[in-house]
């Protein structure tokens, strides 16, 4: 069993945009895995399916990204999964854009939504699946940045790396956390 998060910003104005290429990865992964996600409970959307006999639950918080950890919670209560069977996907400024990393565990790396996750789950200890995006940006502009769509070249090879990332996961879905960091990383 795995439960597996996306993290992003709700609503149309930030599709596309770089913070969100957990949303994408995990739409890439449910399509893959045949998963339809169900309407937004009121902090998150949620898709069930099978994979290689194993309940797959896929969840895209509908928080805000700073605000993760409350829809991970909530997740995890009412699924009755472990936090030791969470896999969080994310954007990360600190690899250059092609670059996926899978990791048990560590620290939240500036990252606001891995660390309200660190902050409401009172643990570091949960596989993550970051997603480079690289840091074009100048100084005091991080904000701005993660919230804009890629050009267009970008988008080319951030699509090639949200397929690469949702094979990483299934990766980690067959053989865990070990398997996957040894055959993508």
């Amino acid at each position: 069993m795995a439960l597996i998060v996306g993290l992003g910003n709700p609503g149309s104005e930030y599709n596309g945009t770089r913070h969100n290429v957990g949303f994408e990865v995990l739409d890439n992964l449910a399509e893959k895995l045949s998963i339809s996600f169900d309407p937004d409970n009121g902090l998150y959307r949620k898709g069930e399916g099978r994979f290689k006999g194993q309940t797959v639950v896929l969840i895209k918080p509908t928080t805000y990204m700073n605000k993760s950890g409350k829809a991970i919670t909530k997740s995890l209560a009412e699924t009755g999964f472990d936090k030791s069977e969470i896999l969080v996907c994310y954007d990360d400024i600190n690899l250059e854009p092609g670059q996926i990393r899978l990791r048990p565990g560590g620290s939240a790396g500036g990252h606001n939504g891995i660390s309200d996750i660190i902050d409401k789950l009172q643990t570091k200890d949960f596989a993550r699946l970051r997603i480079g995006i690289g840091r074009d940006f100048s100084k005091g502009r991080q904000a701005d940045y993660v919230l804009e769509p890629f050009s267009k070249i970008q988008r080319e090879e951030i699509d090639k790396v949200i397929d690469l990332a949702s094979d990483a996961i299934l990766a980690f879905l067959r053989g865990g956390i070990d398997i996957a960091m040894n055959e993508y990383n």
